[in-house]
């Protein structure tokens, strides 16, 4: 549609920011409100802000996009979480660490309502290693019955061939109906614990990802607007909304990608280290080719091993509300006061030494003039001497190499960062630093991945490239990319050492624009070559 607008949402830990842009990237408004636990009302809030300084009629407004954190937070604070029940295939053979045995204990409880190994599964080459059997996954099935909201089901292999998760999620639905299956082929790649962990942790996260998309649409709905609406995923990408209430644990750390595209978006960078300071941390990643660099180690959600894409971030505990607790060498960095900053800190007359009052004082941030007691001076000025030495042994640990990169500062409390950091080449501090994790999702493509393991002869690796390229190719349509416009982005080879016969893993990204969306900054497509990764 001509002139149409798109909406970009991110709910954080302390605030909620949406953006107006139009197909250029140019800025129609912004808002940004305290998140509060009511996460609609943050989001209903925050859109009537962003529409009140917006000139032109809400119908011009075709798309939205949000990130949260909302998934994460279920996590690690155990809450809102359904009950699944877990089916590996792999008896015997992967009986020597059953389903869940490293969780947390009160994950645990909080999400199992049982877990069970029978025979079936696959080996790498695709060969079945027993017959599947269905009478065990029926039998349990039925033991769990009406305790499971959902039912995760893992196979050996299954990436490299997933006919046993297909016919054991058919008996499960023959038993139970419509429940919620949730297949480790579709989520993880061949890690077998880790890919199994990822698919209950989907499982259990989808009620709290439906909650926030009906509040989401609610929100549209109460302020007129009438849009496609899409989530932001762990890579910086979007997935059309029916895809993400199946994959929820994709967008577990959209709100770190979301920053880093919008950083990568607001300066021009493509190739730099990202700093992201909000209310409670401060997440440095480092942007490849315009998009988040992936994590190459196992990623640890609430304390569970999980092998999905996931950017490469390094989390301090350093933002804009946090606590200054003591003074003199007992001082140290505490908790943050999250939303209620505005409140608490002294700077707005509240009782609480803050990383945003040492801003203040420092002269790196200035709010109306307003002043700091005196006798915080000296302890504020020690307090952001650490943060600084925190900022600058963090961005050193993140270089990829012994090259100076620009680093891109983003986030409501970016100017707690020095201009003068040491261990890069430039400091950039784009307009609209403030809202960039709003604009990366509101700017954001889509993708799809898919990934093969093969005997390393050419003529076998060959074959295996090019159906995992189909293969991502066809789940970035699914998630609503325009099939005339995708373009494979990534070609990874991955040697499998372990095995008694030479093989190597290969796994492939596509992306693309939105259905009727011009063509954003997209990474150079690869020749179908890989890029090795040893």
């Amino acid at each position: 549609m001509p002139g149409e607008l798109h909406l970009g949402i991110d709910v954080g830990g302390t605030n909620t920011d949406a953006v107006i842009i139009d197909q250029q990237g140019t800025m129609m408004a912004k808002a940004k409100v305290a998140t509060v636990p009511d996460v609609g009302r943050a989001i209903e809030q925050v859109i009537w802000l962003a529409l009140a300084g917006f000139d032109a009629g809400p119908e011009r407004i075709r798309r939205v996009m949000l990130g949260t954190t909302q998934a994460t937070n279920a996590i690690l604070e155990r809450w809102a979480l359904q009950k699944v029940g877990v089916i590996r295939l792999g008896y015997p053979l992967t009986m020597a660490l059953p389903p869940l045995a490293s969780w947390p204990a009160d994950l645990r409880t909080a999400v199992s309502v049982g877990e069970t190994v029978v025979v079936g599964g696959s080996d790498y080459d695709g060969a079945e290693l027993g017959g599947l059997d269905r009478d065990a996954v029926a039998r349990f099935a039925c033991s769990v019955g009406e305790a499971a909201d959902a039912i995760a089901i893992t196979g050996v292999f299954s990436p490299v061939s997933a006919d046993h998760e297909l016919a054991a999620a058919e008996v499960v639905r023959r038993e139970l109906g419509g429940v919620n299956i949730c297949l480790s082929h579709e989520i993880g790649t061949l890690g077998l614990v880790e890919r199994e962990n990822a698919t209950v942790l989907n499982a259990a996260l989808t009620g709290v990802v439906t909650t926030i998309t009906e509040a989401l649409q609610d929100g549209l709905t109460r302020h007129g607007l009438r849009a496609d609406t899409y989530l932001a995923q762990n890579d910086g990408t979007l997935v059309a909304l029916e895809a993400a209430l199946r994959f929820p644990i994709l967008t577990i750390a959209s709100g770190p990608a979301n920053s880093m595209r919008g950083a990568a978006f607001l300066s021009g960078e493509e190739e730099a280290v990202v700093i992201d300071v909000g209310g409670t941390t401060a997440d440095i990643g480092v942007l490849v080719r315009g998009f988040p660099s992936d994590s190459l180690s196992p990623v640890t959600v609430g304390g569970v091993e999980t092998n999905f894409r996931m950017p490469d971030i390094l989390s301090l505990r350093v933002g804009g509300g946090t606590r200054i607790e003591g003074r003199g060498p007992a001082m140290r960095l505490g908790t943050s006061v999250g939303s209620r900053l505005t409140s608490e800190a002294l700077v707005f007359g509240g009782s609480v030494p803050t990383l945003t009052d040492a801003a203040v004082v420092s002269s790196r941030m200035c709010l109306d003039g307003r002043a700091v007691p005196a006798a915080w001076r000296a302890t504020l000025t020690e307090a952001l001497a650490r943060v600084d030495a925190l900022i600058a042994e963090g961005i050193d640990r993140m270089r990829l190499t012994s090259a100076l990169w620009p680093l891109v500062v983003v986030g409501g409390a970016g100017a707690l960062v020095p201009p003068d950091v040491g261990g890069v080449s430039r400091f950039v501090r784009p307009a609209n630093f403030d809202v960039a994790n709003a604009i990366g999702a509101a700017i954001a493509p889509v993708s799809g991945y898919a990934e093969r393991v093969c005997p390393s002869r050419p003529d076998r690796k060959a074959a295996a490239i090019q159906e995992a390229c189909d293969g991502a190719f066809a789940r970035a349509v699914q998630a609503g990319a325009d099939p005339r416009r995708v373009q494979i982005a990534d070609v990874d080879e991955v040697p499998l050492s372990y095995l008694l016969d030479p093989a190597v893993r290969v796994r492939v990204r596509a992306i693309g624009p939105l259905l009727g969306v011009p063509a954003p900054a997209l990474p150079d497509a690869p020749d179908v070559k890989a890029a090795h990764r040893g």
